[in-house]
């Protein structure tokens, strides 16, 4: 499955890179302890951090939220995925299991401070762009509602948008079911890109040690 980020965004947001990861047959389950106990580890820990810190004091988190406001949108009504998990833990309701795959996709999150989007690749008719959301359109989100995409950086096939880095669509979803895969990894403009393949092969790596399989990324920007 081929992807590409949108000319325009690129002119936007200079450095701008997507990590792509493309998973083939998986198995995921309910998460092994070794994961639960990674999560729940580094929560417990990230929230004694914020007796000195605030959110928008982690890097990756305000790196973000400049990226929200370089489209258009208001960082502060419009959160991107990684500062909405960091809230969370802010206020101690830290994330529970749901399957080895999210609960590992939260973890890489909660841990490099960025977005990161898992889809069920069977679901997506390729190929893929990375672009702003255009004025109409919208879809049923992960968080129960219907968001509009205007403005916001989006993951479209041929057929619809699926992924943002502020809310996924119901209709990628991974679960149990899924044996096929792709991760979207909203690294950090400023990362450099040595840096960015390292993280990205680090994920696919953890990724098929949790869930078998073979995996094949790349970075572009």
């Amino acid at each position: 499955m081929e992807m590409a980020i949108a000319t325009d965004l690129k002119d936007l947001i200079p450095h701008f890179k997507i990590g792509f990861i493309q998973y083939q047959d998986i198995c995921v389950s309910e998460s092994p302890q070794m994961v639960k106990g990674r999560l729940q580890l580094f929560q417990e820990s990230l929230f004694f951090e914020f007796e000195d810190k605030k959110v928008t004091d982690f890097p990756g988190i305000q790196e973000w939220r400049q990226i929200f406001k370089k489209t258009g949108k208001d960082p502060n009504r419009y959160r991107h995925s990684a500062e909405a998990l960091y809230r969370r833990v802010q206020k101690q309701n830290y994330l529970t299991p749901i399957n080895s795959a999210i609960d590992l996709n939260n973890f890489f999150s909660l841990q490099y401070q960025i977005p990161i989007g898992a889809y069920d690749s069977n679901k997506l008719n390729g190929p893929i762009s990375i672009r702003l959301g255009h004025e109409e359109e919208e879809y049923l989100g992960l968080n129960g509602r219907m968001n509009s995409l205007h403005r916001l950086i989006l993951s479209a096939d041929n057929e619809s948008a699926f992924g943002s880095p502020f809310v996924d669509s119901e209709k990628t979803a991974v679960t149990e079911a899924t044996k096929n895969a792709i991760q979207i990894v909203y690294l950090q403009p400023s990362l450099e890109t040595e840096k960015a393949e390292k993280m990205t092969a680090s994920l696919a790596n953890m990724f098929t040690q949790i869930h078998g399989g073979t995996a094949e990324w790349k970075v572009s920007e």
